[in-house]
């Protein structure tokens, strides 16, 4: 152990004699590492942001969502009361134990909003419990937030709207919607807040209580569309879908679990009779912002190995022209005793504490483009909300992307060292002695 500590000093004291000769390759890889760590910690962060917005829009981790047929054709988002014991007993037993347990109402069909002579068409009208989710609304970014408690008679309402509309807080605004049978159904709701989300999941939105949601389309008051359970650890979405799933299909009508939009469109359109209860994860929702961020990825450890190929081919000509200066050096550690495993060590450790400086400078060097983009405005972008935090491009450094991202540059710096070590050590000592070229 002795042997190795004073070999791994040795390495470390002629990193630093040689310093001046190891500047370009140091250069090379931090611009490498930081790279490769602005992107991969940017794209990161976009999916997080994505994925934290539809867990919001959905309300879960895991959604179960009611299908009910209706016998003109067509269906609508339902559950009873006995889909709702069913999804609950389900969720028991399978042991999800979710950190948060939300319902809503999410039957849209025509929902318009009028004001002072103005009308516009919604995309979503969500009826949801106003204390049950003070999780989310507590995350939501407020143009103007709620002054009081929120109740059945208050909406809240997107900025979008509100400026369309030219509705304040406190205006009283008309809810108009299809019942479940069809029939046209109005309502006055007071605005008692508006939030400031300008992306796809909340430009044409609106929340009421959904007690009053209930009412307004003739459900049941307890009945919902929607159970959404947000998990602990996210990361386990899948797998406890899938216990999920097999507990609940022997209580009620259920639907095969999909894994992305065309399923989800799929399975969804076919007939059925009575109610259907599909379980869905939010990359089932996501599923082709997954692709066009995976393919970023892709594209993004493609540009990093066209890097780590340039900086290997430099580097190899940088480091064999440093050795080459330190041949009669070597010579001399060989002639008083030193064997090739403990030249190796000796180049090794030189190399992959190089590598530690160049990661640690590129990781804290790539924080000045994350903040340079941060401040940038992507108004001009349409849709890219979705993949901003309140508004800010921002960066996520996750252990498994930092890992992937080391382990790759450590690895070109290892195959680097034992390529060149290997000549030294199986170059006969008369030659390195005299200087020959390696």
């Amino acid at each position: 152990m002795e042997k190795y500590f004073t070999l791994f000093k040795l390495g470390i004291n002629y990193l630093y004699r040689y310093r001046r000769r190891y500047y370009f390759l140091l250069a090379a890889l931090i611009f490498g590492f930081t790279v490769v760590t602005f992107i991969t910690s940017t794209k990161d962060a976009m999916y997080e942001n994505v994925y934290y917005s539809a867990q919001s829009h959905y309300a879960g981790d895991i959604v179960a969502l009611g299908h009910e047929y209706q016998n003109t054709g067509g269906f609508i988002y339902h559950l009873g009361q006995n889909e709702i014991s069913a999804i609950l007993k389900a969720a028991d037993q399978a042991g999800i134990m979710p950190q948060y347990t939300v319902f809503r109402t999410l039957f849209t069909s025509n929902v318009f909003l009028h004001f002072n002579g103005e009308a516009i068409q919604l995309k979503d009208l969500v009826g949801c419990d106003w204390e049950r989710e003070s999780h989310i609304f507590s995350k939501v970014t407020f143009e103007y937030p709620p002054q009081e408690v929120l109740d059945d008679e208050g909406i809240i309402i997107s900025l979008p709207v509100a400026q369309q509309l030219g509705a304040e807080l406190g205006d009283s605004i008309i809810l108009e919607l299809n019942t479940r049978y069809g029939q046209r159904n109005t309502s006055v709701f007071i605005v008692r807040g508006i939030v400031q989300d300008t992306s796809i999941f909340g430009y044409y939105k609106a929340y009421i209580s959904r007690l009053a949601h209930n009412r307004m389309v003739l459900f049941d008051d307890d009945d919902c569309s929607s159970i959404g359970f947000f998990l602990h650890n996210p990361d386990t979405a899948e797998q406890q879908r899938q216990r999920l799933q097999n507990y609940l299909s022997t209580y009620t009508q259920t639907g095969p679990l999909v894994y992305d939009r065309d399923g989800f469109f799929n399975e969804r359109n076919r007939e059925w009779e009575g109610n259907l209860v599909f379980l869905y994860t939010m990359p089932v929702y996501l599923s082709e912002i997954a692709y066009l961020l995976n393919a970023m990825n892709l594209i993004t450890y493609f540009i990093y190995g066209m890097m780590l190929i340039t900086i290997l081919v430099s580097a190899n000509v940088t480091y064999r022209l440093i050795l080459q200066e330190r041949s009669k050096e070597m010579g001399v550690m060989r002639s008083i005793g030193f064997y090739g495993n403990d030249l190796r060590l000796i180049l090794l450790t030189e190399i992959i504490v190089l590598g530690i400086i160049a990661i640690i400078t590129g990781f804290l060097l790539a924080r000045l483009p994350s903040w340079l983009v941060s401040l940038m405005s992507f108004s001009w972008f349409p849709g890219f909300n979705i993949f901003m935090n309140n508004g800010k491009l921002t960066s996520m450094y996750l252990a498994s992307t930092m890992l992937i991202n080391i382990v790759l540059l450590i690895l070109i710096l290892v195959i680097l060292s034992l390529h060149q070590s290997f000549r030294i050590v199986h170059k006969k000592l008369p030659e390195l002695l005299s200087g020959e070229p390696l």
